[in-house]
């Protein structure tokens, strides 16, 4: 399973420090995830300097960003507010990319920074990762259709390391964990040989619309 850094440290980081114009800097890449179902859209403040031009609003995300190396002072708010959700000092190291993912209900937003591994797959494969990322949904098993299980018993705010496999077409469906019992059937899922894929669970398991279960994929690279 992923050991995932503490929520709101790297959250601000993320966001939108696109943009540093000196391409000799130091520079992390940074890729931010909307994942919080009820939440608004956000704004970041690199060194109380708004870097975003439009808010990030569920489920977008950023693409990866180029972020100063480095310490940096960054907030987090509430699009077109002055309204301060998360206030840190945080540091990142060069040539690193990671995905920050801000998660929860709006009551109790937080962030999950996970490390990201976009090392090339090997020939004829895919790599995938699976993020627990549903507030109220139990554990659960991703599985084939009716067949093996492919990430076991994974709870909210967990998820596993990039997996090498066959690249194809995958039909997926979300079991609670431990059991035969189908959550949420999955769209057929097609990878690529060479890509990098995470899939994410989102969403509240008892809603409907735009907030009801389900899952986003995102290609890393």
């Amino acid at each position: 399973m992923l050991a995932f850094a503490p929520a709101i440290l790297l959250m601000a980081a993320t966001l939108f420090s696109s943009c540093s114009k000196d391409e000799d800097l130091a520079q992390a890449n940074v890729l931010v995830i909307h994942a919080s179902p009820d939440a608004p859209g956000v704004d970041l403040l690199v060194d109380d300097v708004k870097q975003n031009t439009s808010a990030l609003t569920y489920p977008q995300n950023t693409g990866y960003l180029k972020v100063n190396a480095g310490s940096r002072n960054l907030k987090v708010n509430v699009a077109g507010t002055t309204t301060t959700v998360i206030n840190a000092n945080v540091t990142l190291e060069q040539d690193k990319s990671y995905s920050v993912f801000v998660i929860d209900s709006v009551k109790k937003i937080s962030a999950v920074v996970v490390a990201d591994d976009l090392s090339t797959p090997a020939a004829g494969k895919a790599h995938v990762r699976f993020i627990h990322l549903s507030p109220n949904a139990p554990a659960v098993d991703i599985a084939v259709d009716g067949g093996a299980v492919v990430f076991p018993n994974t709870s909210f705010k967990s998820g596993t390391a990039f997996t090498p496999l066959d690249a194809g077409t995958y039909d997926l469906e979300v079991r609670v964990a431990g059991t035969q019992t189908v959550a949420l059937d999955l769209d057929p899922l097609t990878l690529e040989a060479g890509k990098i894929y995470t899939v994410f669970a989102k969403g509240f398991l008892t809603a409907d619309g735009v907030q009801a279960l389900g899952a986003e994929i995102i290609v890393n690279k």
